[in-house]
């Protein structure tokens, strides 16, 4: 017996491993998750509340070091620190004062942000522009950063503008910034839409608990299916080295890599809800099929949307949004973008990207005053390709390791020439990745309509039936496994 624990080595489930950070995809969290939910589902009860809440909270910072290591400790004192300050701000009186601690409060927030994430950037530019050789420690990124900071701001700014009241203690705010469905990587939820779930009694309907495994299984197939399948099989290979394949392979695998970014992201949202349904929290949908979009302004309102309505509220809005005339406007929404292109990442490749989705969502705002879209079917066919294809383009500047990569991938896909042979022969080569594209293509590009009659069959269909289905889907997953459980790409911001 000693020997076969001494086999599982069951040190390692609680020990961080850099090379094996726990995800939602991967075998151990599954593991791990229903031991957890057992637990707390036998703590649902109000007399419960307390223990539950420290529960819920240990588990979730386990889950924070298990994903990323130590820096569990930075979310622990950015979640204090702002509770306290911003609770301090809520009950003054004089506005100067309170204006006073909520500057302070995101200084010290994006301070925290901004150390982590952009000093090794900052540093390499200066040695680029004087040619130095200042050097630093080596700076590593904590998981989730992004995602937190952007919370505990939005609930500083939500309290100075007096729209909600603060937490009832700092044990109730921690659970709401360390909550680990959504901890790592979103949706950015604000408290004013997550604490008041926290003071109801816990309830969870079938249909509700039918409708989180629906979205579990389904965020499970977006990325462990499609997304880590043509990304280590193709995608990826064909970004670290471009010049190496053809025109139509650099073409093929930027529109893998649009489906890839969408599939990963939005499938770890779809677990991440769905997750937090089980437990009786509900989070609003984070993407609606955003390659339907007509229009860059319509994608943002599809794309990340716990994001993009952050920037508006909490970015665009406070620069000025729409209230100092037409050119305030445009520079507002240019800045806005280029703002969440930084956020994305320390990279003038993200501020490229943020930039040129600035300059359209601009461009639009000004054009939409001169020009009348005529609203049919084939003008809307139209309006799809094209945003399409400008958001696969920009695509390519988020996914390049560099602006060389970047620009081989321009250059190789502007020397494409029809070669209806050749372009077989690749799409034979590379059989089962194409079958996953088209699959994924079509998934998302399905009517709304019957995706709300899947999802209601799967609701209504007994439990043994959802348990084969859930079964299928773990043998999919395994089946289309290359190598070990991969990292969800906005782990990296």
């Amino acid at each position: 017996m000693a020997g076969l624990f001494s086999d599982l080595n069951i040190s390692s489930w609680f020990i961080y491993n850099p090379e094996h950070p726990l995800l939602f995809n991967s075998p151990l969290f599954l593991g791990l998750f229903l031991v957890f939910y057992v637990i707390y589902v036998l703590t649902r009860t109000q007399k419960h509340d307390l223990f539950r809440k420290i529960y819920v909270i240990v588990f979730s910072l386990f889950f924070y070091y298990k994903a990323g290591g130590n820096y569990y400790i930075l979310l622990v004192i950015c979640a204090v620190a702002t509770h306290l300050l911003s609770k301090k701000m809520y009950e003054t009186e004089k506005q100067s004062s309170r204006k006073l601690l909520l500057i302070f409060i995101i200084i010290a927030n994006l301070g925290m942000l901004s150390y982590y994430k952009y000093t090794n950037f900052l540093i390499d530019n200066i040695n680029a522009i004087f040619n130095g050789d200042l050097s630093f420690q080596n700076i590593i990124l904590p998981i989730g950063i992004s995602f937190f900071v952007f919370e505990a701001i939005s609930y500083a700014v939500d309290l100075y503008r007096r729209q909600m009241e603060p937490a009832r203690s700092t044990l109730d705010f921690c659970f709401y910034i360390s909550f680990f469905p959504k901890l790592v990587a979103g949706p950015i939820i604000r408290a004013k839409d997550f604490l008041p779930q926290m003071y109801k009694k816990l309830h969870l309907t079938r249909e509700e608990a039918s409708s989180a495994i629906f979205l579990i299984l389904i965020g499970l197939i977006k990325k462990a299916v499609i997304s880590d399948y043509i990304s280590t099989n193709f995608v990826d290979r064909v970004f670290d080295s471009p010049l190496s394949y053809t025109s139509f392979e650099n073409l093929m695998a930027v529109y893998g890599y649009t489906l890839q970014i969408y599939c990963d992201f939005s499938g770890y949202s779809d677990m991440a809800i769905g997750l937090a349904l089980l437990m009786g929290f509900t989070i609003p949908p984070n993407f609606l099929t955003p390659y339907k979009s007509q229009s860059i302004t319509e994608f943002w309102r599809r794309w990340h949307i716990s994001l993009s309505s952050w920037l508006r509220d909490y970015l665009y809005i406070s620069l000025g949004g729409n209230r100092k005339g037409k050119v305030r406007t445009y520079i507002n929404l240019f800045l806005t973008m280029l703002i969440g292109g930084l956020w994305h990442g320390a990279s003038w490749k993200f501020v490229i990207w943020g930039g040129l989705h600035g300059v359209v969502l601009a461009g639009e705002r000004f054009f939409k005053q001169y020009i009348k879209v005529p609203d049919d079917r084939i003008t809307r066919i139209i309006c799809i390709f094209l945003t399409f294809h400008f958001v696969a383009f920009c695509w390519i500047f988020f996914r390049a390791g560099s602006f060389e990569v970047a620009g081989d991938v321009i250059t190789s896909i502007g020397d494409l020439t029809f070669a209806p042979h050749d372009w077989w022969v690749v799409l034979e080569g590379y059989k089962n990745v194409f079958i996953l594209v088209a699959i994924g293509f079509i998934m998302h590009f399905l009517p709304e309509n019957f995706v709300n009659k899947v999802k209601a069959g799967f609701n209504s269909s007994p439990l043994g039936v959802k348990a084969v289905i859930a079964g299928l889907v773990f043998w999919l997953v395994y089946a289309t496994m290359s190598s070990g459980p991969q990292p969800f790409i906005y782990f990296q911001f």
